[in-house]
């Protein structure tokens, strides 16, 4: 008797690998990192170096040594997960929180489920939100750019458009003499802005995106479906009160709503199988995205609200699944 085995996902269809698609996304995040040196200099390539090098080394030695198995880095997924850990960080941030934060990535939120393939949440979300909560003013202290001369260790900190928002409409001033205070949407679109590695450039994020869906490596549904949940959300609460809410675009422009809809929360392991599924998804982590920013403690939900959306995912791959082969149909339907 023949046996089928199931595997986790992700799973290869087409003639590709594991290791060509990690190439494709670390490809696609070469112009958001190429924005972030220029904007913050040396200290964007330290961060990076990093994180990188200490994702690396953290799966090889957990592999080797730990689990007692042939390590896998060659496959690029720690590659990955270091990049997007960096551009979720501050680019001043010391040295030794992103060798932690590494290590709980890689440790913890990889690992600790068997590696690739078996994680239910984003490795590097997990340790950026680790980050956070544990080393707040580190991860909060936000560089200015000011171009490749910025120094990583006396670099000028400043608040991001996200938090000046939130703490001008919490002291009840209006939402118009709040923009005058920070860079209008252009310069927000190119990247004029205090803020992580990864969330200061759209133009470079979309262009990133834009190369993603070329190779087919990603689809439109999951970025399609949390943009236009924050587009629709944060839209209805601007057209209520515009003194009280920011429009809709500057959501879009500021934080990390497109680094996280377009390179996160499409991870093939932590995001649904099916296209059904990938809108609920998608709509999940938008509205928690805005119920965070505008009624929660914390100027930024993107993070917080793609993690609790993995926590559902196992649930929604259950329930919300394509027609099966082979199923009857009845009444012509």
């Amino acid at each position: 008797m023949n046996k089928l085995f199931i595997s986790p996902s992700p799973h290869v269809y087409e003639d590709t690998t594991v290791k060509r698609l990690m190439l494709d996304v670390v490809i696609a995040m070469l112009p958001a990192l190429a924005f972030s040196i220029y904007f913050f200099g040396m200290g964007a390539i330290i961060v990076t170096l990093t994180a990188v090098v200490s994702c690396l080394a953290f799966e090889w030695l957990i592999q080797k040594f730990i689990l007692k198995q042939e390590p896998s880095i060659t496959d690029g997924s720690a590659l990955v997960t270091g990049i997007l850990l960096a551009f979720n960080v501050p680019t001043s941030l010391p040295i030794w929180i992103i060798v932690i934060g590494s290590l709980v990535a890689i440790g913890i939120g990889k690992m600790s489920f068997g590696g690739l393939g078996n994680n239910p949440f984003n490795p590097a979300l997990v340790g950026r939100v680790f980050m956070l909560i544990s080393f707040p003013v580190q991860m909060t202290s936000w560089p200015v750019p000011s171009g490749f001369s910025n120094s990583y260790t006396d670099a000028v900190t400043g608040a991001t458009p996200l938090g000046v928002m939130k703490e001008g409409i919490g002291a009840g001033e209006s939402v118009s003499a709040i923009m005058d205070k920070i860079p209008d949407h252009m310069q927000l679109f190119y990247g004029h802005m205090g803020g992580s590695m990864g969330e200061i450039a759209a133009v470079a994020l979309l262009l990133g995106f834009g190369y993603l869906l070329f190779r087919k490596v990603i689809t439109i549904h999951i970025p399609g479906s949390i943009l236009l949940t924050i587009v629709a959300f944060t839209g209805i609460l601007w057209l209520i009160n515009p003194e009280s809410n920011a429009d809709p675009l500057f959501h879009l422009l500021t934080g990390g709503v497109m680094l996280g809809a377009i390179f996160m929360a499409t991870d093939y392991v932590t995001s649904p199988m099916s296209v059904k599924g990938m809108w609920i998804y998608g709509i999940g982590i938008g509205v928690i995205t805005v119920a965070i920013r505008v009624f929660g403690a914390y100027p930024e939900g993107i993070s917080f609200a793609i993690l609790i959306m993995n926590a559902f995912v196992p649930l929604i791959n259950m329930y919300i699944k394509p027609k099966r082969f082979g199923e009857e149909v009845k009444n012509g339907q």
